[in-house]
Order: C-alpha cells, then sequence, then structure tokens
C-alpha cells in the first residue's frame, strides 16, 4: 500500500489528483471545528469536558461526523444524510419501476438518481438539523452536565432557523467537497469522507484508554488494545477479499469472416456481499426506541425496560437483538442488491453460461443457491465483528462506537482497500508494459 502511494506520488498527474484530496480533506475537518450562530460554545466545550466519551444516542452520528455532531459545528450532520438517502433511493429502486427503469438507462439515469439523491439528502439534513437544534435546546443533548440547557441561549424562532439552515448548508457543502474528490481527486469522496471522519477520533479514543488505565501508566492497556485492533484489521481484510468465483464460459459466435467470444471468466461473489449497510440499518433500528424514550422523557415501565435493554450496548437483549438484525438486514441487502434473474438473462444474451448448468431458469437457480450459501457465513461474520471487538475491549474503555469497534473496521478497512485498488488501477494504466514484450 506504502509503495502505491509513493508510486503515485512520482507521477505528475497523480500527485496533483492525490494533493487536491488531501486539500479537501484539509478544509473539511477545519469545517468540523467551526461552530454554528447562536451556539454557546463554551458551555458545549465544558459539557464535551464533563461527558469525556462519545457514547450515547448520538455516538453513532458522532463517529460518522468525526466529532463535529456533538461540538454543533456547521459540519455537525456530516455525510450521513447522504448515506441514508442513498441507501433509501438504494430500496426505492426495487420497489418503484420508474426508478428502476432510470438505473437501466445507463449513464443518464443513474445521473438522474444522483439528483434525486441529492434533493432528498437537503430534506433529510433539514429534519435532522431541526431534530438536533430541539435536542440541544431541551439539554437533551448532554442529559448528565449541568449547562447543558446553557448551549442555545438564545431559543427564538429566528435563532433557530439560522442554525437549521447553517447545518443544512453545511450538509450540502459536504456533500459537494465528496463529488469534488470523486471527479478530480482520487478515491469515492464521499467514502473518504467517512473514513476521515472515523479516524479522526482514533488518536483521543486510544488516549483516553491509556490515561484510564492502571498497569504501567496505562501503556500495558494501550498496547493490548493496538494489538487486539491490528488483529483484527488483519481478520477483515482477509475475510472482505474473499469471494467465491462462479465460472463462465462464452460460446464463440461468427458475425461476418470475424469469430466473437469464446472466452472464459468468473463472477466474483464476495463473502460479505453486502458491506457494512447492515450494521448501519441495524444500529440505526435500535436508536429508535431510545430516541423515542428520550423525547417522551416517560417513566412508564415499557420506557424503562427500553432504557435497560436496549439503550444499554452492554445489555445481553442489546447484543442479542442486534446480533440478529445485523443477519437479518444481511440477507435482505443482498436479496435487493443482487438480482439472479437479471444476470442469469445478461449471459443468455450474450451467448455466456456456467459450465454444467443450462441457461435461463436453472442458472438463475444456481446463482440463488450459491449466493443463499455465501450470505450465511457473510452474516454471521458481520454480527461477530460489529459485537467481538466491542466486548473484548470493554475492560478497558471501549463501547460501541470505540474506533476499534466493528463498525469503524469494516469501514476504515474497506474504504482503504478500495482507495488502494484504484490507485493501482491507474498506475498500471499509466505504465503498463504488456505490449512492450
Amino acid at each position: 500500500m506504502l509503495t502505491a502511494f509513493a508510486r503515485a506520488f512520482k507521477t505528475p498527474d497523480l500527485r496533483k489528483k492525490l494533493l487536491f484530496t488531501l486539500g479537501i480533506i484539509v478544509i473539511y475537518r477545519i469545517g468540523t471545528h467551526v461552530p454554528i450562530p447562536g451556539v454557546d460554545y463554551t458551555a458545549v466545550q465544558f459539557c464535551i469536558d464533563q461527558a469525556q466519551t462519545n457514547t450515547g444516542l448520538f455516538g453513532l452520528v458522532n463517529m460518522f461526523s468525526g466529532g463535529a455532531l456533538l461540538q454543533i459545528t456547521i459540519f455537525a450532520l456530516g455525510i450521513m444524510p447522504y448515506i441514508t438517502a442513498s441507501i433509501i433511493l438504494q430500496l426505492l429502486t426495487v420497489v418503484i419501476p420508474r426508478l428502476e427503469a432510470l438505473k437501466k438507462e445507463g449513464q443518464s439515469g443513474t445521473a438522474k438518481i444522483t439528483q434525486y439523491t441529492r434533493y432528498l439528502t437537503v430534506a433529510l439534513a433539514i429534519l435532522q438539523g431541526t431534530g438536533l437544534v430541539a435536542t440541544a435546546r431541551s439539554g437533551s443533548l448532554f442529559s448528565s452536565c449541568s449547562q447543558a440547557s446553557a448551549i442555545v441561549p438564545d431559543q427564538s424562532i429566528y435563532t433557530t432557523i439560522v442554525m437549521v439552515v447553517t447545518m443544512t448548508a453545511g450538509t450540502a457543502l459536504v456533500m459537494w467537497l465528496g463529488e469534488l474528490i470523486t471527479d478530480r481527486g482520487i478515491g469515492n469522496g464521499m467514502s473518504i469522507l467517512m473514513f476521515i471522519s472515523i479516524a479522526a477520533t482514533f488518536p483521543s479514543a486510544l488516549w483516553a484508554i491509556k490515561e484510564q488505565g492502571d498497569l504501567a501508566g496505562g501503556w500495558i492497556e494501550f498496547g493490548t488494545v493496538i494489538a487486539v485492533g491490528l488483529v483484527m484489521v488483519a481478520l477483515v481484510v482477509f475475510v472482505e477479499q474473499a469471494q467465491r468465483r462462479i465460472p463462465v464460459q462464452y460460446a464463440k459466435r461468427m458475425i461476418g469472416r470475424r469469430s466473437y467470444g469464446g472466452t472464459s471468466t468468473y463472477i466474483p461473489l464476495k463473502v460479505n456481499q453486502a458491506g457494512i449497510i447492515p450494521v448501519i440499518f441495524a444500529s440505526s433500528l435500535l436508536y429508535i426506541p431510545a430516541l423515542i424514550v428520550q423525547f417522551s422523557n416517560s417513566t412508564a415501565g415499557w420506557a424503562s425496560w427500553i432504557t435497560a435493554n436496549l439503550a444499554d450496548t452492554a445489555a445481553p437483549a442489546h447484543i442479542t437483538i442486534y446480533f440478529f438484525l445485523i443477519v437479518f438486514f444481511a440477507f435482505f441487502y443482498v436479496a435487493i442488491s443482487f438480482n439472479p434473474e437479471e444476470v442469469a438473462d445478461n449471459m443468455k444474451k450474450y451467448g455466456g453460461f456456467i459450465p454444467g448448468i443450462r441457461a435461463g431458469r436453472p442458472t438463475a437457480e444456481y446463482l440463488s443457491y450459491v449466493l443463499n450459501r455465501i450470505t450465511w457465513p457473510g452474516s454471521l461474520y458481520l454480527g461477530l465483528i460489529a459485537l467481538v471487538p466491542t466486548m473484548a475491549l470493554a475492560p478497558w474503555g471501549a463501547n460501541a462506537n470505540f474506533p476499534f469497534g466493528g463498525t469503524s473496521i469494516l469501514i476504515i478497512v474497506g474504504v482503504g482497500l478500495e482507495t488502494v485498488k484504484q490507485i493501482e488501477s491507474q498506475l498500471q494504466q499509466r505504465n503498463y508494459e504488456g505490449f512492450l514484450r
């Protein structure tokens, strides 16, 4: 990986792309520390220092925003509205025929869906920004802080509108910065901004473990966490690269005097075909009951049960439900993102077939059979990765949103591998010696 980056910096056009990407990252990180109008920055910092952790109801979103959410900055919402909008549009593509037709139109249809995603991102940013401002005004953002109610001194309608508009504009700016990286930089811009947001929380979280440790001034705990994290990263890289390759043979066709086809290829089915999406779905769904309890301020029995079992990430009920939700959403997302019938029809159209399997419906049934068998270990792997690191590192102060937790590792490793692959592919295009030998 380091060799690929070194070679990229030696190539002039790739060096410009890398420097452009780094410049956008610097702008993004500066924006995560600029507070919005109407917020008492001193009170916010006091509450953050008093809490000394990013756990709680908004911990996951705070992690995706690089710590900007709890500081209530212009980039407080981060990239989460765009991620949510993209997932919603992807799910609606299966349900709404018009969106499915746009998806099949190629580049023009994809551009139209991207435009819809931007509109939905702005709408979700307005909704989430309004919720964040309401939470900060009520003092629920830092429920255990004595100055939580002083975070927003002026609670007039005009100030509230300005705060919501500022955060919405910040989300639109983040979306634009991500698209700039995609067009003129290296890698997928949205994924890189998400990578940077999560990586930015590493130093403070690791140093907090060292400060809380008792053995050799905390260095024993610090070293243990680093070692466990590296082992988990290695295991995630191994599984993320694993795939089931289904061989495909294309028959020869004579068009005029030329012969086409006759080549062999394969369909790569990853063990983790669903990626990080099931973990995000399960986390978001489990936050809804706790959110209802927090805003209702109810003291009924059901509210107490939710607080004790679902809001507490260390509770056995939370762990069990979280695991089964990840498994369920893994099968659900794979079912809507990979269509065996469509793949089989495309293969049949171009004269392709799987050796030993007839073209058409038998091919679709075979692909469904293989996909279901692969999804089982993939879904169990996602559930274990999401839970095991946090449970193993709990004695050293880890929580559900700890940087070496399952969600963080999956995103960082996935984005890192994809970016390195893009750099290597562009290097190969500029230094390909195959035709010279």
